[in-house]
């Protein structure tokens, strides 16, 4: 993800910290996975939530629309929206070829999840605590 992100003030730094904090969440499977995709996408679900929570905060707030953070969230959204389309509620036992797509597609929101991490991180000051 190439760019720069300058928060416009404190709600924006507020809110891009928060973010930040969350995408160090894993969306992969938790140690206890059942095996089914269902559960593999379910961090993926609750870290979507809580970037939602974060930007109707942000807005209620007075935060504009227009603004980087909501954008990233937005984009954050975009990109699980169909991962979780296609595999939340399916129970159907992973064979090695749906293995291989779910991990796919997991890894490429974990790609744009990172890029988004190091955006804010750098913007916001805080590179220096990331791992």
């Amino acid at each position: 993800m190439a760019g720069q992100w300058a928060p416009r003030d404190h709600e924006e730094l507020t809110a891009g910290w928060r973010l930040w904090l969350e995408l160090d969440s894993s969306g992969w499977p938790r140690p206890d996975w059942d095996g089914s995709p269902d559960e593999a996408v379910r961090g993926l679900q609750e870290l979507v939530h809580a970037a939602d929570e974060i930007l109707a905060q942000y807005l209620a707030g007075g935060g504009p629309a227009e603004a980087e953070v909501p954008g990233l969230i937005r984009s954050l959204q975009l990109s699980a929206s169909w991962i979780r389309e296609l595999w939340a509620g399916d129970t159907t036992p992973l064979d090695g070829e749906r293995m291989a797509l779910l991990h796919s597609d997991l890894a490429g929101f974990a790609g744009h999840a990172r890029g988004v991490r190091t955006l804010l991180a750098e913007g916001g000051g805080w590179a220096s605590l990331t791992l």
